[in-house]
Formats: C-alpha cells, structure tokens, sequence
C-alpha cells in the first residue's frame, strides 16, 4: 500500500493531541479564578484557549521538523513516531504547518487586544519566539537543558496568569500560586520524555536536563514537582470540606503510584506514563477548579 503523504491524520498525529492538556489545563484554571473573582468573560477566555491549543501545536510541529533536522530522531526513537522523521509529512509541509498554527495563534492573541492593553503585544512576541527558540536556531533551548524553564512559563505561569488578566484586567497573587503549581506538574511531562529518551539524546547531543544531570535526578526532580505542586494548594485545601481534601489525597497516591512507574518502566513503556502523567495535570487542575468554583 502507498504511503500518502501529508494525510490529515498524519497531521492530527504529529499535533500529539494526547499532550494538548497541558495547554488546556492552565486556561481553564485561569478561566475559573476568574469566574472565583465574578469577573469572568467566555469570550476572551475561548481566545486564550485558542492561542495555547495553536501555540503548542506549532511547537509540535516545529519540534518534529528540527528535530529531523539536527537528526535527533532515529530509528532507534522510543517515543511515539514523528511525521517527518517516518516520511508521512514532508519537511517543507511541516515547516509550513509550523508558521501557519503560529499564525492563527498570533492572530487570536491580537484579538486580546480588544480586551487587554498594548502590553500583551510582548507576550505574544515572546510566546512565539519561545514557540521557535526551543528547538530551533543557533541556542535551541530545549538543547542546552532550558526546556523545563520553558514548561514553566508557557504551561504554567504565563497562560494561568494572562488568561485571568485578560479577562480582570488585574493580577492576583492566587493566580501566580496556582500558576507555579500547574507548571510544576507540566514539567513531568517533559522530564518522562526526556527520561525515556536519554540514551538517544545523549548521542544526539541534546542536552536536556536528565542528560546533564542523570536519570536518577530525573526520579528526584519528577518526584519533588510534585510535592511542591501539591504543597503550594495546602492553603486552599485548608478552607475546603473533608471530601475534597480526601480528593486530593487520592490524586497524591495516583501520582505516587504514576512517579513509581519511573522505576519499573524502560524504553517505549514510559509511553504510557507519559500519558498518565499528563493526565495527572488535567485532574490536578479539575480539583483546583473544584474547590474554586
């Protein structure tokens, strides 16, 4: 059978959709602090919405493409397949596909506009150059052991913060709390990638941090996310009722039990814990939600 080239589904693939809470989760939460401070607006809530979901799909993209290209992509990869590197998209197609999904999230940013002030013209500025920087250009970032500073900033404090901005026109010390939380947790996700593809990164000279500092610390840095994560919503949980703090106890044993994982899994095994461990995002910030609203 021919390989078709560029097929939708092969695009839908390499926008990893799986992984998409990551950019979901922390404007949902934005969204909810918002409606806790009885200033929520649906319309620039969507916006936001939009400019995360475009702006980590360009990333995808631009990740698959320039990883092809430093050929940090083998045979040999254990993680899910990439379109470029497996030949269903073509470099200039995906290529394309980056700066188009970058486009239309520029595009939704500037709608903001309507409802924020000039200054978010800088955010958006250096979402997209973060969108380009991890993995392309003459420092990518995600190659010289930034990447989970980049987590941080563009799944945790920037979508949580200016989505609640956007829509109050103010900060609030909560929002920058919770917006550490969601980002600490959304670093797991790239430290189990990262843990999973140490050995062929390491060839490749891609120098995450589990590269530069050992498997082991990637347990350790994985395990303390978490509890920092948990320990900054303690004050919340200290206003609510029993069952949710039951709840929360709950997903703690869930994310032990997915930290566990780490020492039993090897090699394409940690697929599934990657999948886990994005789905522990998504709980995290629906129990967040929980107690707010």
């Amino acid at each position: 059978m021919t390989l078709k080239t560029n097929n939708f589904k092969y695009w839908v693939e390499a926008a990893r959709p799986k992984t998409l809470t990551a950019s979901v989760s922390p404007v949902l939460l934005g969204s909810v602090l918002a409606f806790y401070d009885n200033m929520f607006n649906p319309v620039p809530a969507i916006l936001c919405l939009l400019v995360a979901l475009f702006a980590q799909i360009a990333s995808n993209f631009a990740n698959d493409y320039f990883d092809y290209k430093k050929g940090a992509d083998g045979e040999d990869r254990l993680g899910p397949q990439r379109a470029v590197a497996s030949g269903w998209i073509t470099p200039k197609a995906m290529l394309t596909g980056t700066f188009i999904t970058l486009g239309l999230s520029c595009l939704c940013g500037l709608a903001l506009l309507l409802f924020a002030g000039w200054e978010l013209i800088f955010v958006g500025i250096i979402m997209a150059l973060g969108v380009l920087a991890y993995s392309a250009g003459p420092y990518p970032l995600a190659y010289n052991g930034l990447g989970d500073v980049c987590v941080l900033l563009f799944y945790g404090i920037i979508p949580v913060c200016f989505t609640y901005y956007v829509q109050t026109n103010s900060f609030s010390l909560l929002s920058f709390i919770l917006s550490l939380a969601v980002g600490l947790l959304s670093i797991n996700i790239l430290v189990v990638n990262n843990y999973r593809d140490y050995e062929q990164d390491k060839t490749a000279g891609k120098r995450t941090t589990i590269v530069l500092f050992g498997k082991t610390f990637g347990r350790i840095f994985y395990l303390t996310n978490g509890i920092v994560a948990l320990l900054l919503t303690v004050p919340l949980l200290l206003q609510t009722t029993w069952w949710i703090e039951f709840l929360f106890a709950a997903f703690f044993a869930l994310f032990w039990f997915t930290w566990r994982e780490l020492y039993k899994y090897d090699g394409k095994d940690l697929n599934r814990t990657l999948g886990h461990t994005a789905r522990n995002v998504l709980l995290y910030t629906l129990l967040l939600i929980l107690i707010l609203i």
